[in-house]
């Protein structure tokens, strides 16, 4: 917005009953420069000087101007003009700053601008004309008349006579000089379509100015100036950009690539500048010492760090970043306005840098401290010092106590000394330390029980903030003191301009520009051609993070790799040789990589850089590690270990992102590892990389994801469902299952088989027979390769038993690793299959027939398929060399499900029975046992089952409650008498503890409260209250959900409810002492509630009045319970078997049944 200035009464006259104007219509002398393109649409909308509107009447002439009239240094006045030169006639606007004359009012960009702070006079040249007179120039105007005339001159002289008087002579832009100005201004040449000639052009503040020549630029006269507000910067080419405006498209072309770029990048701080809003800023700069950059000493410092409470500038802001958000958190005063609440604006009031560095700056030496011209590398040393060591802060006297800081903290956020607690917390304290109040658990609810709203701000911005640390030998980031060996490369690459985004799209061949390209002394240049001298950019080897090698023709040139550096910019280079592309991606790779992890570089890597990773037994503190993903395999050097690890990505058991894609968890052979990410730019490569390498890749068994076995895990999921849900149904395998749901499974399990649950009710077993028959059919190279298969079906021909025995036994040696795992496991479930055949109707035969062309891939017409087949089920136990023990472990698992299916057909076992996997205390392998749960079992009877095998004896006061843990482990509930089939959320297992004195949770008095209730106590989410009604004549207690109102919302009867302790972490709940709710009415309609509490006393309180009123008041163990329940006595040999679970440890999922020398009938005899 431009200032205005007030315009003397005498200024002012009258034109058709309408106040003169300070935009006018006036004939103008026909020299000067021509505005930038033709006449555009739209109107202006400026005000005019003094705030005059009316415009005057037409009739000015055009008029041709002598040599010499529209320039000189004189201040003489001029002789009187030839009266047959002829005028343009132009519009004119005067305004706080500039006198500007248009083609037409209509036009927004003027053909000429004059400062106003350079008009020396206005001086009467002749009838109607006066001349304006600069320190270089002079120009001439003809008015409609001499009154008119006379008040131009009277209103253009008081304005620049007033201008002088409140502000020097304008300056002229200056060039921007390197770590001297702000990065958004500067100026130079540019081609403008529309004009032979190259124009100046400067970029300074909100504004860009265009000038005929540098000459005009350093007078400060110019042709017009663009309002960044309303303007968009977009690349076109190599050395093109459009500046697009709701007016016009100004296309400019640079010289060169590296030019185009920082034309781009100041014009787009612009754009940022423009649309900024000073309001935040304006506030915070209300004290003296926010107007200086709290680390260099700045003027005007527009950025932040909310949770250091330090306003900066914008170059230190950039290197804050580098830090991490675990350090600093930077945010603008002028664009993120969202983040500046009244609670943080008053923060930086009470704080802000004068506060902050007497505690961060107290003992900063005059050697290392910094000024507003220090270079990059210099900034980033101080920092690292200032906040990531902590070197120059004022240590707290408790410094090094933990226990006294956090007491300390606890105490100090209780009143409105923030400088205390700044000093606490940077200094070890604590943020979510416990308080030992159970009504304010944490020290954001002491201040907030005080009032102390300040205090709640500064904690809520430091809730992750990591205490700085001064390490030993140093405190710069490893990667720039670790010695890189001296790698050196040159030759001509192909390269596009740097981006700040991944590489979403192909990139054709015409939008790469050829450069000369040299690696040498750590340093990687790029020149205009081999013949230059000076480069056009540099990439330093320490500051590359990742190196990425892209697939063949990825882009328009046959070989690209990327390059990202710590500054979040990425460099995409290419060549149309591989092999020399190659060649440089080692070169570069050597360069960076440090000595330790060298040992990478012999992998045939796709990606290979630096990411922050916690694993381990200490996952307090990331580590540095080095990753190079090869294929399927990331191989990690890590911070503590000389060699390096390989991980088979295929393999692992769980793959997850976690947080706001800042995590990526690997869970592998029950090891995890936590991979950060510390920079958005190359994380996000990474994540996609990994994923998708974890993922199948192609149509042939070692391209699946596998399981520890070998076997994938495609095939895994199929033959476990089918194990557990259709042994017995008829015609399994033989039957076709839904062609549609057939080939929408395949594809799910085919694109990642590793997160998918088949689960009973939701698929069908002949669609899962279906899917796994398919799998096998459609498989490249097929099960038993194309290489062996024939030798297979020969060995059919074999009259002699065991010399056929013999050579399939040699035929499987030949098979890859992962074939014979999978035919082994196959085999296995076949075997199972056929030992139910008198209900399913599928005997060896009937599954050769099935399984052979489909093995075989075959036609079905050679009856050696199903041969071959039908023998290796007959003769699994040789072939596959079983031996005793596992042929044991077998027999029992075929025992279990015999028994437990000729109880079902009897009647004797209710539907309702189950297998479980039931963990004892906690989820370990060592703890896990599989029990078959009738629906009558009781959870005192289930629980005194497992402390038997496990042959725990009970002591007098030792009570154990059995709770079913849900699929995510994130909710639990306790069973006090039955236990059924799991509940709602999809329990994975039970789990029997020991509680120290009853077997509700906590220590709760006796007789425990019949009802609860209060809005105090709950949280809930998302919005109603929950309350216990009280038992009334009659009446059953029952729940209510009611917000403010004695009428309740909803009503269920606590009976029927099912109460889990914990919520999904996924809800993102409030607190963490929450519970859900599940409810199912007689029409089977289900609901859910999750509701908060605010501390782990009303969490205890709440559910015991559920168990209270669900069991009649039957909390406490009776005498009675000291005595293991009489249950019909089992087998024996059942009680200690390993039965199949519904869920549970993948790898224990993965034994199956397999064949038995042995006839049936026998087995049954022994049952």
């Amino acid at each position: 917005a431009h200032r205005k200035a007030q315009t003397p009464p005498a200024a002012a006259t009258r034109v058709d009953g309408e106040v003169a104007p300070g935009c006018r219509q006036l004939g103008r002398e026909g020299t000067g420069g021509e505005a930038p393109g033709s006449r555009a649409r739209g109107g202006d909308s400026e005000e005019g000087w003094g705030g005059l509107r009316a415009l005057l009447q037409p009739g000015a002439r055009l008029l041709s101007a002598p040599p010499g009239c529209g320039s000189g240094a004189s201040n003489a006045p001029l002789p009187s003009l030839p009266s047959s030169y002829i005028y343009q006639k132009r519009w004119v606007k005067l305004d706080a700053d500039y006198l500007r004359y248009f083609d037409s009012e209509k036009d927004a960009y003027s053909k000429r601008f004059i400062p106003v702070s350079s008009i020396s006079r206005v001086a009467s040249v002749g009838d109607q004309k006066f001349e304006v007179v600069t320190t270089n120039r002079n120009f001439v105007f003809r008015a409609e008349s001499d009154a008119e005339r006379n008040e131009w001159m009277q209103t253009l002289q008081q304005a620049a006579e007033e201008r002088k008087g409140k502000a020097p002579e304008r300056t002229p832009v200056p060039p921007p000089a390197p770590d001297a100005t702000e990065p958004g201004d500067k100026s130079g040449f540019l081609e403008l379509r529309g004009f032979k000639h190259k124009l100046f052009v400067a970029v300074a503040g909100d504004k860009v100015f265009l000038y005929k020549n540098s000459e005009d630029y350093r007078q400060g006269i110019g042709i017009t100036y663009i309002e960044m507000n309303v303007g968009n910067v977009k690349e076109v080419d190599r050395r093109g950009f459009d500046l697009t405006t709701p007016y016009r498209i100004f296309s400019f072309s640079a010289e060169s690539e590296q030019e185009k770029e920082e034309w781009v990048e100041a014009m787009r701080h612009a754009v940022a500048e423009a649309l900024s809003n000073s309001e935040v800023a304006e506030r915070i700069w209300a004290l003296e010492p926010n107007r200086f950059c709290a680390d260099c000493g700045s003027p005007q410092p527009d950025w932040a760090s909310i949770n250091l409470c330090v306003v900066i500038c914008k170059r230190c802001a950039g290197e804050h970043r580098g830090l991490g958000p675990g350090i600093t958190k930077v945010r603008s005063l002028k664009m993120d306005r969202k983040v500046w609440t009244e609670e943080l604006i008053q923060l930086f009031h009470h704080i802000g840098n004068a506060v902050a560095n007497q505690f961060w700056a107290a003992n900063v030496p005059p050697s290392e401290a910094i000024g507003p011209g220090s270079s990059s590398q210099d900034r980033r040393r101080f920092l690292i010092a200032k906040y990531r060591e902590g070197k120059y802060r004022r240590y707290h006297p408790l410094f090094g106590n933990q226990e006294e800081l956090d007491r300390a903290l606890c105490a100090a956020v209780t009143t409105s000394d923030l400088a205390e607690t700044q000093a606490l917390v940077f200094c070890g304290a604590a943020v979510t330390c416990a308080t030992g109040d159970p009504q304010c658990p944490v020290p954001l609810a002491l201040a907030e029980k005080s009032g102390q709203r300040l205090q709640m701000e500064f904690l809520l911005h430091n809730k992750t903030s990591e205490t700085p640390r001064l390490e030993v030998g140093g405190g710069e980031e490893k990667h720039y003191s670790v010695l890189l060996p001296c790698v050196t490369h040159n030759g001509f690459l192909y390269k596009t301009p740097s981006m700040a985004k991944p590489v979403s799209e192909r990139k054709g061949q015409e939008e790469f520009s050829r450069r000369w390209c040299t690696l040498q002394d750590g340093v990687l240049s790029y020149y205009e051609n081999d013949r230059n001298a000076v480069p056009n950019g540099e990439i330093k080897a320490g500051d590359i993070v990742c190196l990425v090698n892209n697939p063949p023709h990825t882009h328009g040139i046959e070989s690209t790799f990327e390059v990202y550096i710590e500054s979040e910019r990425l460099y995409l280079f290419g060549l149309d040789c591989p092999e020399a592309a190659r060649e440089w991606l080692k070169s570069i790779a050597k360069s960076f990589v440090p000595p330790h992890a060298e040992e990478l570089l012999s992998h045939d890597f796709e990606r290979i850089g630096r990411l922050l990773y916690k694993g381990g037994l200490n996952l307090e503190r990331a580590k540095e590690g080095w990753f190079a993903l090869a294929g399927s395999t990331l191989y990690v050097c890590f911070e503590d270990s000389e060699r390096h690890e390989a991980l088979q990505l295929r393999k692992l058991q769980e793959l997850s992102i976690q947080g706001d894609n800042e995590v990526l968890v690997l869970v592998e052979r029950r090891r995890a590892l936590y991979i950060q990410g510390e920079r958005r730019l190359d994380f996000l490569g990474w994540v996609q990389a990994i994923q998708k390498a974890a993922g199948s890749s192609g149509d042939t068994l070692s391209e699946q994801q596998l399981t520890e076995g070998d076997v994938p895990m495609l095939v895994d999921r199929c033959i476990d469902y089918i194990t557990q849900c259709g042994l017995t149904s008829e015609g399994i395998y033989r039957k076709s299952g839904q062609n549609s749901k057939t080939t929408s499974l395949l594809e799910v399990l085919r694109r990642d088989a590793r997160s998918v649950r088949l689960k009973e009710g939701e698929h069908h077993v002949d669609d899962v027979a279906n899917t796994l028959k398919r799998f096998f059919r459609d498989l490249g190279d097929g099960l038993f390769t194309r290489r062996w298969s024939q030798d297979w079906l020969r060995a059919t021909a074999l009259e002699d038993e065991e010399a056929k025995i013999g050579e399939y036994r040699r035929l499987l040696d030949t098979l890859p690793t992962v074939n014979r795992a999978t035919l082994k496991a196959l085999i296995n479930h076949l075997f199972r299959v056929q030992r139910f055949s008198g209900d399913n109707q599928m005997n060896t035969h009937n599954l050769a027939i099935v399984f052979g062309p489909t093995l075989f891939q075959t036609d079905g017409k050679d009856y050696k398929a199903g041969r071959v087949v039908e023998d290796l089920i007959s003769h699994y136990v040789k072939i596959f060399n079983v031996n005793d023990q596992e042929m044991k472990k077998q027999q029992d698992e075929i025992t279990a499900i015999m028994k437990m299916r000729e109880a079902a057909s009897s009647g004797t076992q209710q539907a309702g029975d189950f297998i479980c996997t039931v963990y004892l205390e906690e989820k370990r392998t060592e703890t896990e046992q599989h029990v078959k749960i009738p629906a009558t079992m009781t959870a005192e009877e289930l629980t005194f089952e497992i402390l038997d095998r496990r042959k725990i004896v009970t002591k007098e006061k030792d009570y154990w409650s059995c709770f079913e843990v849900n699929e995510r482990e994130e909710a639990e509930q306790r069973h006090q008498e039955g236990l059924g089939t799991p509940g709602g959320l999809g329990a994975a297992g039970h789990l029997p503890k020991k509680q120290p004195a009853a077997p509700c949770p906590g220590n709760l008095p006796s007789p425990v409260p019949s009802a609860r209730g209060g809005a105090g106590a709950v949280a809930p989410c998302p919005v109603p209250l929950l309350a216990l009604g009280k038992p009334g004549a009659g009446r059953e207690p029952n729940a209510e959900l009611s917000p403010q109102s004695h009428k309740p919302e909803k009503e269920w009867p606590v009976r029927n409810l099912r109460v889990y302790l914990g919520i999904k972490k996924k809800l993102r709940p409030p607190t963490c002492w929450g519970f859900t709710v599940f409810y199912e009415n007689e029409k089977h309609e289900k609901q859910q509630w999750y509701l908060c509490c605010d501390t782990q006393a009303d969490l205890r309180e709440w559910f015991a009045t559920f168990l209270h009123v669900q069991h009649g008041g039957a909390l406490w163990p009776s005498e009675t319970c000291k005595v293991r329940a009489s249950r019909r006595q089992q087998d024996a040999r059942l009680g200690n078997i390993s039965l199949i679970p519904l869920r549970g440890n993948e790898s224990e999922m993965r034994s199956s049944v397999a064949a038995f020398a042995t006839d049936p009938l026998t087995l049954l005899r022994n049952v």
